[in-house]
C-alpha cells in the first residue's frame, strides 16, 4: 500500500498556517481597504464616529463636481444608515435563529441518546463489529456540541461579511471619483476579506475541533468523525435561515422600490426620494453578503464531513493514516494559497483602466485560480496520499490509487469552471441570450417573461451534464469519496469565488450611494459598469453554490445509505417510490412558500412607498426627506416572520419521514429533492439573473440596439423592469436557498441516522 511522503506531524502543523495565512491575508486586504482617506481632522468637518465602529467621514483626493465636503458627509450618512439598518436586521435575526438553534441541539441529544437507551457503556462499532467504540450516550454529547460550533461559524461568517460590505461600500464610491480602476480595486479587496475570512475560519474551527475530539476518542475514528458532522448541520441549517431571511428582506424592498419609483414614479433606481431605497441597500447586504457566505460556509463543512466520514471506514480510518484522513482539509489549506495567489492578479500585477476590462478581468480570476489549483491538488495527491489504499463502497473496500482521487477533485474544480462560465453566458449581457431577452421587450412585458423562462430552463442543460458527467468519473474512480472530494474540488477555490461574489454586492451599494449622494454623472456610469459586472459575477457564484450542493448532497445521501445500513435503494419497492415523489415536490413547495412571502412583504412595502409619496408634500421635488425606517421596518419585521414556515418545512421533513417512514422511504425523499431541487434552483437563479441585465444592457444602452430599446423610462425599459421585478425572488431568495434545501435534509439525515436505523419507521411496524 506504501505511505505518504508527507508525515503526520508535518500535517498538523501545515493545515493550522495556511489557515492562519489566510486570515493574515483577509487582514492586510481589510488595511488596503481601510485606507482610502478618512480626515475628520480637516477644517469644517467635524469628528464623530458612529455607533458601529465606522469613520462617519470619508474624502477621496479629487471630485468632479460638487462640493467635496457635503459629498463626504452624504456618503458617510448614507453608509452608516445602510450599517445600522443590516446589522439591526441580522441582530433581530439571531436572536430568533439562536433560539431555534437551543431547540434543535436538544433535540440532537436526545434524539442520538436514546438510540443505546443513554447507556454510558462502549458498543460495538457499527463497521468493525470486532471492536468496541465509544457509547452512544458521548456520540450525543459530541454531536451536539460539533452542530453549535458549525452553527456559530457560520453566523459569524455571515455577519463579518456584512460588516466588511458596509465599511467598503462608501470607500468604493469615494475611490470612482478617481477612475473605475480605484473603485474596482477597493470592492474586490473587500470582497477578499470576506473569501479569505471565510475559507480559514471554516477550516480552523474544523480542525481544532477535530483535535479537541481526539482527546475523548482517542481511536475510535469512525465515532470521532460521525460526531464532526454535526459541524456541516450546524452550519447549512444556520445558512438556510440567512439566505431565506435575507432574500426576503432584500427582494420585498427591491420590488417596492422598482414598482412605484421606476414604473409609476418614473425616477432612477437609488433616487434619495424612493422611500424603499435605503431598506434595497440594507437588503444587498444581509440577503447577497451574509446569506451567501453562510451558503457557502455550509457547503464547505458539508463536503468536508462527508469525505471524513467515508474516509474513517476506509483504510484512512481503519490503519489510523491522519494525513491521508485529511486529504480533504489539505486540498482547502492549498486552496487558500491557490488563491491568495489569484488573487494578487486583480489587485497588484494587472490594473484596470477602462470599464471594458473589468468582466474580463474578474472572469481571469476563475481561470487563474482552476489552473492553479489543478496542479495544486496533484501536489497534495502525491504528497499527501499512500500510492494505493482502498475505500468503502456500500460495504466492501475498493483498491484506489493516489492519481485516481487526483482526478476526482480534479474533475469537480473543472465542472465548476464550466458551470460558472455556462452560467455567465445565460447571464451576461454580453451575450445573445439576455440581448434576446431585452429585445423581446419591444412588444411588453408579457413576451419578457416567456422569454426570460425559456432561457432558464435551456440554461440547466449543459451544468446538469457536466455535473453528471463528474459525478460519474468520480464515483468510478473512488465511490463516494470520490463524489465528496469532487465537491471539495468545486468548493476549493472558495476564497476566490467570495470574492467575486461579494464585489457584485458591494458595487451594488456603492452605485446607490453615489445616486443618493448626488455625485457626478461620471461617477455613477463607473459604479453602474462595477455593478453590472457584479451581477454576472454574482450569477457564476450561484451557479458554483448550486453545482456543489447537487455533488455534496449525493456524498452525504452515500454516508447516510451506508450508515443507516441499507443495502440498496429500490426505486420499484412501494417504500422508497413514495419517498422519491414526495422529495421531488418538495423543492416546489419550498418555492411557493418562499415567493409568496417575497410576494406579501413587498406587497406591504409598494403600499407604504405609494403612502409615503402621496401624502408626504414635496417629497417627489426632493424638498423634503422620505420616512425610510419605516420601510426597513416592514422589511425586517416580514422576513423574520416568514422565515420560520420554509425552515421548519426543511428541518422537520427528515426527522418526520425518517421516524414515522423509515430509512428506505427517507433516502426516497433524498433522491427525489435533489434531483428537482437542483434544476429548479439552475433554472431560477439564471433567468433572474437574466431578467436583471436585459433591463441594465437597456439601461446602459451602450450598443445601437440597446438604444433603439431606451432610454429610461421608454415602454421596453418599463417591460424590463417588471421582469427584473418578477426575477428578483427567482434569483435571491428560491433559487439560491434551494441548494441548502438538498444539501441540509441530507446531512440531517446523516447525522440522526442511528437513530432511524435502531427506532425509524413507526408506521410500518404498527401495521
Amino acid at each position: 500500500m506504501g505511505e505518504a511522503i508527507v508525515s503526520d506531524l508535518l500535517t498538523e502543523i501545515l493545515i493550522p498556517v495556511a489557515a492562519v495565512i489566510g486570515i493574515a491575508f483577509a487582514l492586510v486586504q481589510w488595511l488596503f481597504v481601510s485606507k482610502v482617506k478618512v480626515a475628520p481632522e480637516r477644517q469644517g468637518v467635524p469628528s464623530s464616529n458612529n455607533n458601529n465602529g465606522l469613520d462617519d467621514y470619508l474624502l477621496a483626493e479629487e471630485e468632479e463636481g460638487g462640493n467635496e465636503h457635503t459629498v463626504a458627509v452624504k456618503c458617510a450618512e448614507i453608509q452608516n444608515a445602510i450599517s445600522e439598518g443590516a446589522t439591526s436586521f441580522l441582530f433581530t435575526e439571531y436572536q430568533y435563529v439562536g433560539i431555534f438553534m437551543v431547540a434543535f441541539a436538544i433535540l440532537i441529544f436526545l434524539f442520538l441518546g436514546s438510540v443505546e437507551g443513554f447507556s454510558t457503556r462502549e458498543q460495538p462499532c457499527t463497521y468493525s463489529k470486532d471492536k468496541a467504540c465509544k457509547p452512544a450516550l458521548f456520540n450525543a454529547v459530541f454531536s451536539t456540541v460539533a452542530f453549535l460550533l458549525g452553527a456559530v461559524t457560520s453566523v459569524v461568517s455571515g455577519f463579518l461579511g456584512m460588516k466588511i460590505a458596509t465599511f467598503a461600500n462608501a470607500r468604493t464610491t469615494l475611490e470612482a471619483r478617481k477612475g473605475v480602476g480605484k473603485a474596482f480595486i477597493t470592492a474586490f479587496r473587500s470582497g477578499a476579506v470576506m473569501g479569505f475570512l471565510l475559507a480559514a475560519n471554516g477550516l480552523l474551527v474544523l480542525y481544532i475541533s477535530i483535535n479537541l475530539f481526539k482527546l475523548y476518542y482517542a481511536d475510535d475514528w469512525e465515532g470521532l468523525f460521525e460526531a464532526i458532522t454535526g459541524y456541516g448541520l450546524g452550519g447549512s441549517s444556520m445558512a438556510l435561515f440567512g439566505r431565506v431571511g435575507g432574500g426576503i428582506y432584500t427582494k420585498a424592498a427591491d420590488v417596492g422600490a422598482d414598482l412605484v419609483g421606476k414604473v409609476e414614479r418614473n425616477i432612477p433606481e437609488d433616487d434619495p426620494r424612493n422611500p424603499a431605497v435605503i431598506a434595497d441597500n440594507v437588503g444587498d447586504n444581509v440577503g447577497d453578503i451574509a446569506g451567501m457566505g453562510s451558503d457557502l460556509f455550509g457547503s464547505y463543512a458539508e463536503s468536508s464531513c462527508a469525505a471524513l466520514v467515508v474516509a474513517s471506514i476506509s483504510s484512512f480510518g481503519v490503519n489510523h493514516d491522519f494525513t491521508g484522513m485529511c486529504y480533504p482539509l489539505l486540498i482547502s489549506s492549498m486552496g487558500i494559497i491557490v488563491c491568495l495567489i489569484t488573487t494578487l492578479f486583480a489587485t497588484d500585477f494587472f490594473e484596470i483602466k477602462a470599464v471594458k476590462e473589468i468582466e474580463p478581468a474578474l472572469k481571469r480570476q476563475l481561470i487563474i485560480s482552476t489552473a492553479l489549483m489543478t496542479v495544486g491538488i496533484a501536489i497534495v495527491s502525491w504528497l499527501a496520499l499512500p500510492s494505493s489504499f482502498t475505500i468503502f463502497n456500500f460495504g466492501t473496500q475498493k483498491e484506489v490509487k493516489n492519481w485516481e482521487l487526483f482526478f476526482c477533485v480534479a474533475i469537480g474544480l473543472w465542472a465548476g469552471l464550466v458551470i460558472g462560465f455556462v452560467t455567465e453566458y445565460y447571464t451576461s449581457n454580453a451575450y445573445s441570450p439576455v440581448q434576446d431577452v431585452a429585445d423581446s421587450c419591444r412588444t411588453g412585458a408579457a413576451t419578457n417573461v416567456i422569454f426570460g423562462l425559456a432561457l432558464g430552463y435551456k440554461s440547466v442543460i449543459i451544468p446538469i451534464f457536466a455535473i453528471a458527467v463528474s459525478i460519474f468519473v468520480s464515483f468510478s474512480l473512488a465511490a463516494m469519496y470520490g463524489i465528496a472530494v469532487a465537491a471539495l474540488g468545486m468548493l476549493s477555490t472558495i476564497a476566490t469565488g467570495l470574492a467575486i461574489d461579494a464585489y457584485g454586492p458591494i458595487s451594488d451599494n456603492a452605485g446607490g450611494i453615489a445616486e443618493m449622494a448626488g455625485m457626478s454623472h461620471k461617477v455613477r456610469e463607473r459604479t453602474d459598469a462595477l455593478d453590472a459586472a457584479g451581477n454576472t459575477t454574482a450569477a457564476i457564484g450561484k451557479g458554483f453554490a448550486i453545482g456543489s450542493a447537487a455533488l455534496v448532497s449525493l456524498a452525504l445521501f452515500g454516508a447516510f445509505v451506508s450508515r443507516a445500513a441499507i443495502s440498496k435503494v429500490d426505486v420499484l419497492t412501494p417504500k422508497v417510490f413514495i419517498g422519491l415523489i414526495v422529495g421531488a415536490m418538495l423543492p416546489y413547495w419550498f418555492s411557493a412558500m418562499t415567493m409568496k412571502s417575497v410576494g406579501s412583504a413587498a406587497l406591504k412595502m409598494v403600499e407604504e412607498v405609494r403612502r409615503q409619496f402621496n401624502t408626504i408634500p414635496g417629497l417627489l421635488e426632493g424638498t423634503t426627506k422620505p420616512d425610510y425606517a419605516t420601510c426597513v421596518k416592514i422589511s425586517t419585521d416580514a422576513s423574520i416572520k416568514e422565515m420560520i414556515p420554509p425552515g421548519a418545512l426543511v428541518m422537520l421533513t427528515p426527522l418526520i419521514v425518517g421516524t414515522f417512514f423509515g430509512v428506505e422511504t427517507l433516502s426516497g425523499v433524498l433522491a427525489g429533492s435533489l434531483v428537482s431541487g437542483v434544476q429548479i434552483a439552475i433554472s431560477a437563479s439564471n433567468t433572474g439573473g437574466a431578467w436583471d441585465n436585459a433591463k441594465k444592457y437597456i439601461e446602459a444602452g451602450v450598443s445601437e440596439h440597446a438604444k433603439s430599446l431606451g432610454p429610461k423610462g421608454s415602454d421596453p425599459h418599463k417591460a424590463a423592469v417588471i421582469g427584473d421585478t418578477i426575477g428578483d425572488p427567482l434569483k435571491d431568495t428560491s433559487g439560491p436557498s434551494l441548494n441548502i434545501l438538498i444539501k441540509l435534509m441530507a446531512v440531517e439525515s446523516l447525522v440522526f441516522a442511528p437513530f432511524f436505523a435502531t427506532h425509524g419507521g413507526l408506521l410500518f411496524k404498527i401495521f
